[in-house]
């Protein structure tokens, strides 16, 4: 019998996630996997020239995880760079942009909460000018 809360990584399908490039996300914890209702676990590989383009998520907050490779982060007007073992915030409603700077790719762990489900609802993006 398959364990219901055991999640291998190689059995998760990726997909390209909206607002990001060169990236490819696996939604390791939600509801389709283990049932989750109140968080969201993501594993995203972002290549190099990869990343989110500028926006906010309203209502939910967002954390990383570098695990491999570097990146450069802004949110909320501040900017710094991350390497394996930092983890980043992003409070709910403010815009953030997550850029890779290595040659390698990049692998983090995202988590959501409430989680996002990659709902084009929960997400805004800048006002163009």
């Amino acid at each position: 019998m398959k364990p219901k809360y055991l999640v291998r990584t190689a059995d998760v399908p990726s997909y390209t996630p909206a607002n990001h490039h060169h990236t490819f996300n696996q939604r390791l914890v939600g509801p389709e996997t283990v049932g989750a209702k109140q968080m969201e676990v993501l594993l995203g590989t972002l290549h190099k020239g990869g990343g989110a383009l500028p926006h906010a998520h309203p209502g939910i907050e967002q954390a990383c995880h570098l695990l491999e490779g570097t990146a450069h982060v802004q949110v909320a007007g501040e900017s710094f760079d991350m390497v394996p073992g930092d983890t980043c915030f992003f409070p709910a409603d403010q815009m953030h942009v997550f850029t890779v700077t290595s040659d390698t790719p990049v692998k983090l762990l995202v988590i959501y909460s409430p989680p996002y489900g990659e709902s084009p609802d929960k997400v805004i993006r800048p006002k163009q000018a």
